[in-house]
């Protein structure tokens, strides 16, 4: 089983925010830190938000934090919430043409060991996963520049 990368990058989202508890974030400075798609991460986190697991707060010195506390956020949740599906094999999608479908005993095994591997996600909450901002090398990271009234008119 292999997780998309939205789910990936939604699991290092919410990591940073966690990390950073005491301030609002941005998708920039996450972007930049991570080496990734501002506009991918964008999704990821209007995605995070829509679910509640992140608040946005809007305006000129606006950004992301978490929208309650790390140990109520479950890893299961998340991964259930970014994953399109999981229909691992032909026979737990909406197309399935396999003609065995009705007799087939595979079906029963893959669908435990698919529950096996969210169980393990839904024994965790994201404050498991949590790093200190130094293991982020935040702590000699310059805060991310607010757009002054100067700048937004540039």
């Amino acid at each position: 089983m292999k997780l998309t990368q939205f789910s990936d990058f939604a699991l290092r989202l919410l990591m940073f925010a966690a990390a950073n508890k005491d301030r609002l974030i941005t998708i920039e400075e996450t972007a930049s830190f991570y080496g990734v798609s501002r506009a991918h991460l964008m999704k990821v986190a209007n995605q995070l938000t829509r679910h509640g697991f992140l608040k946005a707060v809007r305006g000129r010195s606006g950004g992301l934090m978490l929208a309650r506390e790390a140990h109520e956020i479950g890893l299961g949740a998340i991964i259930r919430a970014m994953e399109p599906d999981f229909a691992i094999v032909e026979c737990f999608g909406a197309g399935n043409r396999c003609l065995i479908t009705p007799r087939c005993r595979l079906k029963g095994v893959v669908g435990e060991a698919l529950a096996a591997f969210l169980s393990v996600f839904d024994r965790h909450t994201l404050a498991d996963i949590i790093l200190n901002p130094d293991d982020f090398g935040l702590s000699s990271l310059p805060s991310p520049p607010r757009k002054t009234k100067r700048s937004a008119r540039a």
